[in-house]
């Protein structure tokens, strides 16, 4: 077998064109395959399926570029849930633009890694504007915000604390019971106290057990982490009367904003997340509501100084007497070594959509989510939770008020799963389980949502009348 080519340089192109025309007809095939939002069967049929096509994953003698790529490429694709598809909406699991993922192909064919200056000049200097930009959305009247790339919002939540701790030794982190798993695991990570968690009885951080808990613990170091976009139900915090509080009592202020930071970019719903300036730092997640392939995380702070405590040294990357004589020191940018250009695929996003582009994007998919909620409240037999406050909706069967109903919600999204029509998500409110709709997708259409809710009345209307579900 001759040496395989190579992606970079002036002869990577030309060997790239065939490959990728092989992986664009395989990604075609496996779609009409799958022939719906997720593939039909349950772990069992697909993990069959991989088998046969990955079977040896080691041969002694390869089968070559072309074969590997249309047998893998294609089962994966057949096996895999498709955010595209307008039934695919359990998540924050956002189906990625055609624009952003033909730039996130540059960056692997070029391969910068980000981690000294040498491996990436053009990509330091792109992620540097970019991040830039970013932070100057966030912190718009501060002179010098700056942000780091992540890989989501779990490490740009703990980013947050580790500098926190770094400012004040053993913090003790405040966050209300509708905050994301990862501040908890962070601190657990960081060596710090367990977080005091509060309320959110109506999903959101209840103010008078924050004031309550920030009076009973003033004399310790505080972090308050607040939260713009659950994942359960999508609400907001009160951001401004959080920050009123902190101001107060001397703490601090994170926000993780990965599912609705990006609203500041629509006139429409920027409101929403007023307040995020006045956070020590901020999580965003272009990887959610910004359409980006994974990962495209962003933690952003109000001045590039709060950054100083992530300086490392390592001689081969960044030397003293390199850095002197004005090669970049990247090494303090993450906390991660060899780090892709993520910074790309969001350039080429915001400069292509621009500010106008994104809103419509983020405006078109909350009018979606009401148009959804709306067809919820006008079907008989089905229940809303709330009205979506970005695009997360959630409803159930009515007469589910029992909690012992929670098996028939269960029920409908598992067997919509395993027969390959719809992927919901499910989520714990105070009153019980409700099937939980995560709206990303921007082409999706009234009849798609529509026919959504039929699949789940009609499961209903088998499990109710003691049929096998269909």
């Amino acid at each position: 077998m001759p040496t395989p080519p190579l992606a970079g340089s002036t002869t990577g192109p030309d060997a790239l064109r065939p490959l990728l025309d092989t992986v664009l007809t395989a990604l075609h095939d496996g779609a009409h395959r799958r022939n719906g939002p997720i593939p039909a069967g349950g772990p069992p049929t697909t993990t069959t399926h991989i088998h046969a096509a990955a079977h040896p994953v080691i041969p002694d003698h390869g089968t070559g570029p072309h074969h590997a790529l249309r047998t893998l490429v294609t089962a994966l694709t057949q096996g895999s849930a498709d955010p595209a598809h307008p039934h695919c909406a359990a998540h924050l699991h956002t189906p990625p633009l055609a624009l952003a993922t033909a730039a996130d192909l540059a960056a692997s064919a070029l391969n910068p890694s980000m981690d000294s200056w040498d491996q990436a000049p053009a990509a330091s200097t792109l992620e540097a504007a970019t991040t830039t930009a970013l932070a100057h959305e966030i912190y718009p009247h501060h002179p010098h915000p700056d942000a780091l790339i992540t890989t989501g919002g779990t490490e740009a939540n703990q980013l947050a604390l580790l500098l926190a701790r770094e400012r004040h030794g053993p913090v003790q982190t405040i966050c209300a019971t509708n905050a994301h798993h990862s501040i908890n695991r962070a601190a657990w990570l960081l060596g710090l106290p367990e977080p005091l968690t509060i309320p959110a009885p109506t999903g959101v951080m209840d103010l008078t057990a924050l004031e309550e808990t920030l009076t009973r613990h003033h004399h310790q170091r505080l972090l308050v982490t607040a939260t713009a976009g659950t994942t359960d139900t999508g609400q907001i915090d009160p951001l401004d009367d959080i920050a009123d509080l902190c101001t107060t009592h001397g703490a601090e202020l994170h926000i993780d904003a990965a599912y609705g930071g990006p609203l500041l970019f629509s006139p429409t719903h920027r409101t929403k997340v007023h307040g995020l300036h006045r956070a020590h730092s901020v999580t965003l997640d272009l990887h959610k509501l910004g359409w980006q392939p994974a990962p495209a995380g962003i933690l952003a702070v109000p001045d590039h100084h709060h950054l100083q405590a992530l300086h490392h040294q390592a001689p081969y990357l960044n030397a003293h007497d390199d850095t002197e004589a004005g090669l970049p020191d990247l090494l303090g940018r993450s906390l991660r070594t060899t780090r892709r250009p993520d910074a790309l695929k969001i350039a080429v996003t915001l400069q292509a959509l621009g500010r106008s582009g994104l809103a419509d994007l983020i405006d078109r998919t909350i009018r979606t989510a009401h148009h959804l909620a709306d067809l919820i409240t006008h079907t008989p037999t089905l229940d809303l939770y709330d009205r979506p406050t970005i695009t997360t909706v959630l409803f159930r069967p009515t007469h589910t008020d029992d909690h012992t109903d929670d098996h028939t919600v269960a029920t409908i999204r598992r067997t919509l799963l395993t027969n390959g029509r719809a992927v919901l998500g499910r989520a714990h409110t105070h009153n019980g389980l409700w099937l939980k709709a995560t709206l990303l997708n921007p082409h999706t259409t009234p009849d798609d949502l529509q026919t959504l809710l039929d699949h789940v009345t009609h499961l209903t209307h088998d499990l109710k009348k003691g049929n096998t579900p269909r």
